[in-house]
């Protein structure tokens, strides 16, 4: 026979369940949304930019002191003789192109890299899996070790922005903007 007193409590528990659900709240109401204000305020705040949104707030994307002044044209420069300045250290002339023997300690072999293009794209060419992110020298993925000293004795960066003086004395640099100028053995893969 069924107990009545289980029954009566399920009776109660679904009639109160229903009963608050359908009584009215308290009045409450949600406070003003201030996010426009906000949004209105910092926008005030910073420098107008070239850059699209989120750019300007990217690294090396900051309001304004960068590369290019502000008011100004990006492009090449001129010399004072009329000639073109350079844009970086892989804009060489192709009678100037210079080879040297790097040896990469992890892949085993010797190979011959170029001046005017950077360790990680010539690296790439041989067939090697190198590891890199951003390819703009903005983080440490491609980083590496030269072990035959400072690094800055064998290899030209190009805007790198995350290495110290200290690293670089170390031998470490970024392998998708650093431009070989000697001879040399790295260690790829190798971050501070």
């Amino acid at each position: 026979m069924l107990n009545p007193l289980p029954i009566a409590l399920a009776a109660i528990a679904t009639l109160t369940v229903v009963l608050v659900s359908t009584v009215k709240g308290t009045g409450w109401e949600p406070t003003e949304d201030v996010s426009d204000e906000i949004i209105e305020r910092r926008a005030n705040s910073l420098p107008e930019t070239g850059f699209p949104e989120p750019g300007n707030r990217a690294i090396g994307g900051g309001g304004g002191g960068g590369a290019i002044p502000a008011g100004g044209e990006g492009g090449e420069g001129e010399l004072e003789e009329g000639g073109s300045a350079s844009a970086g250290p892989g804009d060489i002339p192709e009678d100037e192109v210079e080879y040297f023997e790097v040896e990469f300690a992890k892949q085993g072999e010797t190979v011959e890299l170029a001046n005017d293009e950077p360790i990680l794209e010539q690296g790439e060419d041989q067939g090697w899996d190198l590891p890199y992110a951003c390819r703009q020298g903005q983080c440490v993925s491609c980083a590496g070790q030269i072990t035959d000293g400072p690094s800055e004795d064998f290899v030209e960066h190009d805007n790198q922005q995350m290495l110290d003086e200290n690293e670089l004395d170390d031998g470490y640099t970024l392998t998708c903007v650093a431009y070989p100028r000697d001879s040399f053995t790295i260690e790829t893969g190798e971050a501070p």
